[in-house]
């Protein structure tokens, strides 16, 4: 029993130890991403992406790339840039890059697993885009297209500003927006980055080697040479993992770097990462908004694009011998609270986090900001903040023994 209550220690110091490494890049993450969404509105990007050419998905990449990186609200941006009039395969490319090119999701990336999974993501997103528009015009599925756009509503009334941008930028309103934007941002992830971080610290205290050895065939200590039909499993295995932990893709970096330090391929690592469009969440979100058969059909697009992104990049960094060492990438063994470049960043984020909220909640107390998000589902959103609630509980006890025992 006592030994239980120590690795229930270790686990809660794990997991709050790892959101502190990871807390001022979040911060300035959606930071970021909320001054984007308030000061550049839709009209430009719904005028630009109508085609379905070459022109098309790269201006759709280029405004996922400058957009938010939750899930949730590029999945509801994506569907409205579609039904205002952008192509099938430009909103498709604004959705893979918003949630794969993003500079928030770079940084994190960057502090748990290090610069070559940071290359591996933004290399990998344009391959998810690529392998997209191929399959998509091959396919070339214009009647679910068709039924899909008329399966969504008719578009009510837009909110978007005609503003110049420097009149905007002198708006005390458009600084309490960017305010409560951002605490909007916090809203959409706080329920996955709990649970994210807590099933991080989980795993790493109490989950055994044999378990991703089982999960993940002939994993093993560090870079090692894997044959194409283990790294086709464990690129099957990335996104199955993701699916049963339904983690936003900023939730889920830290169980990555795990993955990682157990030995699983540079290739099922990047699956697991690239997966957090196919979870069902996001399956029954796209379900909503274009009915069944498009999302039956986008989870195809994404899965057989993620599977291909996936091994290019485990052969092409094998090439160039850029895969790190997996054991050397075990994160449990660092001391986050050690006062370092990280504690002082955090120290100067939070008093921005500060700035903001004042910006939003005490000036502009009477500016009302509304984003369309993705349609919830109440009983895993219910399911999902109880989960996070449970979280908090085992993390508070689990401090407690760990400074106690």
């Amino acid at each position: 029993m006592n030994g239980f209550l120590q690795q229930w220690g270790e686990a809660a110091y794990t997991s709050i130890g790892f959101f502190w490494m990871a807390l001022w890049a979040f911060i300035l993450g959606y930071a970021i991403s909320s001054l984007i969404q308030i000061f550049l509105t839709e009209k430009r990007m719904q005028q630009t992406m109508g085609g379905g050419g070459g022109k098309s998905v790269l201006l759709g990449t280029f405004f996922g790339f400058i957009s938010s990186s939750c899930s949730f609200s590029a999945l509801a941006t994506s569907k409205s840039l579609f039904q205002k009039g952008a192509s099938f395969v430009s909103s498709i490319a604004f959705l893979l890059a918003s949630t794969n090119l993003v500079i928030e999701l770079g940084i994190i990336i960057s502090i748990f697993l290090g610069w070559q999974f940071v290359v591996g993501e933004y290399v990998g997103g344009i391959l998810l885009i690529l392998f997209s528009w191929l399959l998509i015009r091959l396919i070339n599925p214009k009647k679910l297209i068709k039924k899909a756009r008329e399966h969504l509503e008719a578009s009510s009334s837009s909110s978007m500003s005609d503003k110049p941008l420097t009149e905007k930028l002198r708006s005390q309103e458009s600084w309490a927006k960017v305010g409560k934007q951002y605490a909007m941002e916090w809203k959409m992830v706080w329920k996955d980055v709990t649970v994210g971080f807590t099933i991080a610290g989980i795993v790493a205290a109490f989950v055994p080697d044999s378990f991703f050895q089982t999960l993940f065939i002939n994993t093993g200590e560090g870079h090692q040479t894997f044959t194409f039909l283990t790294l086709l499993e464990h690129v099957v295995m990335g996104p199955v993992a993701a699916f049963l932990t339904f983690i936003g893709s900023m939730g889920n970096i830290p169980l990555a770097a795990l993955l990682f330090g157990k030995g699983v391929s540079f290739a099922g690592v990047m699956a697991f990462i690239f997966s957090d469009l196919i979870v069902f969440p996001v399956l029954r979100i796209n379900a909503k908004y274009y009915g069944w058969k498009m999302s039956l059909f986008i989870l195809f697009l994404l899965f057989n694009s993620l599977i291909g992104a996936s091994l290019i990049l485990h052969y092409g960094f094998d090439f160039l011998q850029l895969i790190p060492d997996g054991a050397s990438k075990d994160i449990t063994e660092k001391n986050p609270f050690e006062i370092n470049y990280t504690f002082w960043l955090n120290l100067i984020f939070l008093m921005l986090t500060g700035l903001l909220i004042y910006f939003g909640f005490v000036k502009g107390d009477k500016v009302k900001h509304h984003k369309e998000m993705a349609p919830k589902i109440p009983v895993l959103e219910k399911t999902l903040k109880w989960t996070a609630l449970i979280c908090y509980f085992w993390l508070v006890v689990g401090m407690l023994l760990k400074f106690t025992l």
